[in-house]
């Protein structure tokens, strides 16, 4: 079921007192972007993006080093990277990719500067290369394929090469027409959350606040994070017989709040929850229904009982 991304429709997404359709997910025909380079070569990685990259990982490791261990800005670190996975979660995936539930304007905007304030850049870019990812789930022109291009092309080559550089509008046609979400998504403006929250972190713990709750918890939060690409495609068990290697692992569920029950994603990909038995934990899940029971996000999707209860791999 790679190809079911189901129709975000239904009620109107609510904005004050404007009124706005939410339109089903139509994506494009099968056939990527002209002149895509899935895989150039390792070479092609090392540019100022990919140098920023390992040097947020060097200032998270020297400053424990020079610093010292502290259990407090372990705990800080350790909390900051729940919230924020939750945030990651339900943002840049259960919402702007999948649109698995529906919420007012106003908040949307706010995911998409929270979502952002990962150093994952827009959302824009993260929804339509993940759609597409889903589209080509394992197959050769799959964004990160483990198994295809390996485990690290997977895990974090794939976000520092060029070829994945662009955003394609064609995926993400219920979302481009959020003028927001263009400024965010925009190159100069796409970092401006991260930026922000590491401001933030430093004003309010000083040196010790921008370290842990900073640098070593945006550390986690990336491999956290592509953990998903990587290693839910590796180990787990298959549930449903998806056309990938997609597998549930109670393991990464844990530490990415309910993204690990990766094969029951991949087999029904518009539900809000991706835990879809009352032992699979799903933080994220249960925080959009703390949300909703708020009234901030509604008409959170679920699985039909057929679906659940679909059949096992041969």
């Amino acid at each position: 079921m790679r190809d079911s991304l189901r129709a975000a429709a239904g009620r109107p997404v609510r904005f004050f007192a404007m009124q706005l359709s939410a339109p089903a997910l139509v994506l494009p025909p099968p056939d990527g972007p002209p002149n895509r380079v899935i895989f150039r070569s390792w070479t092609d990685h090392f540019r100022p993006t990919t140098l920023a990259f390992l040097a947020v990982h060097a200032v998270a490791i020297a400053g424990v080093i020079v610093f010292g261990w502290s259990w407090r800005g372990a705990a800080l670190a350790v909390g900051m990277y729940f919230a924020r996975m939750v945030v990651v979660t339900a943002g840049y995936h259960r919402y702007f990719s999948h649109r698995s539930f529906k919420t007012t304007r106003w908040f949307q905007f706010l995911l998409a500067i929270a979502a952002q304030s990962s150093g994952q850049k827009g959302v824009l870019w993260w929804a339509s290369h993940h759609r597409w990812h889903h589209r080509n789930s394992d197959m050769p022109e799959d964004v990160h394929s483990v198994r295809r291009n390996g485990f690290w092309y997977a895990h974090v080559g794939w976000i520092l090469g060029r070829s994945w550089d662009e955003t394609d509008p064609r995926m993400i046609g219920d979302l481009t027409k959020y003028p927001e979400l263009r400024v965010l998504n925009h190159a100069a403006v796409s970092q401006l959350p991260t930026i922000a929250l590491a401001v933030g972190c430093l004003l309010v713990g000083g040196w010790h606040g921008l370290l842990w709750g900073f640098f070593v918890s945006t550390v986690m939060l990336w491999h956290g994070s592509f953990s998903i690409n990587s290693l839910a495609h590796l180990i787990g068990r298959r549930r449903y017989p998806t056309t990938d290697d997609s597998r549930n692992s109670l393991m990464l569920a844990l530490i990415t709040t309910g993204e690990g029950w990766h094969n029951n994603h991949h087999h029904y990909q518009s539900s809000a929850n991706q835990g879809f038995r009352w032992w699979q934990i799903d933080v994220t899940y249960y925080v959009l229904k703390v949300l909703a029971a708020l009234g901030l996000v509604w008409d959170l999707r679920r699985p039909p009982r057929a679906v659940v209860t679909g059949p096992s791999p041969a």
